[in-house]
């Protein structure tokens, strides 16, 4: 399983990151997670490209992991897609409801399939198998764990974890255990005055003692530009025992099957 982070960056633009995206390769099968403005281009830019994507599996509901979700639908209708499934917690019907109510013209142009998922029971995506968890965010959403297709193992124990956005917390730490691959929100270095997301520090404390060969820190607001060393430097000092790695656009991580 390959996992190609489409867009690193936050609601707040800077020019080398886009808003939130990240695309799962397995074989013949893809799969988007979130799809914020600027995925789009990213994802062109990709050997699987929009035409490729048929499934958005979203974390929540903020602009800036759903701008680009109509934009989406507009470019395989006129590729001659058919099909666009798309997969989230609670509230994504309403949300898909009310952006076709304001661009009422693409209704119909696709197969377009709604589906709401909990954390109450691990469900598929585009064949790849997904665990879910509640996320501590201003908005409720959820952190997911994956398997790909071709793999026998339970996803819960899979090696590729995506947290949304969240704080850092114990229940997060302890879903990720295991891992490979934790991508976690880690939005504003130390000494930044937030709530919702964590810095590096609260970050590290959270992992210590948590078995992630690979941490990537994303999400990234413009004032972490400059001090990416800092902030993985910080996460290693308050606990953490992984390697620590800054995500970008266009980051291309291999992953084991995990089974």
């Amino acid at each position: 399983m390959d996992l190609t982070v489409l867009g690193s960056g936050s609601a707040m633009p800077v020019p080398d990151r886009v808003q939130s995206g990240y695309l799962l390769d397995d074989g013949d099968r893809s799969l988007l997670v979130d799809c914020g403005s600027g995925v789009l281009q990213r994802l062109a830019a990709t050997d699987t490209g929009y035409e490729g994507v048929s499934t958005v599996l979203l974390t929540h509901h903020h602009l800036d992991h759903v701008a680009a979700l109509l934009p989406l639908l507009k470019a395989r209708w006129l590729a001659g897609s058919e099909h666009l499934e798309v997969v989230g917690p609670a509230g994504t019907k309403s949300l898909v409801d009310g952006l076709l109510g304001v661009h009422d013209y693409l209704d119909g142009r696709v197969d377009l399939a709604v589906r709401e998922v909990s954390a109450a029971r691990p469900f598929a995506a585009a064949g790849f198998d997904v665990a879910a968890r509640e996320t501590r965010h201003s908005m409720d959403g959820l952190a997911y764990r994956f398997s790909p297709p071709s793999s026998d193992a339970d996803p819960a124990d899979g090696p590729l974890t995506l947290s949304g956005d969240t704080e850092a917390f114990a229940g997060m730490a302890s879903f990720a255990d295991g891992s490979d691959v934790l991508v976690h929100d880690c939005s504003f270095p130390d000494g930044t005055d937030v709530s919702n997301h964590p810095n590096p520090t609260e970050l590290g404390r959270s992992l210590a003692g948590v078995d992630v060969d690979t941490l990537l820190l994303s999400h990234l607001y413009p004032h972490t530009g400059g001090r990416e060393r800092e902030m993985a430097r910080s996460v290693r000092e308050a606990g953490f025992e992984g390697d620590v790695e800054v995500a970008s656009d266009g980051l291309r991580l291999a992953l084991a099957d995990g089974d």
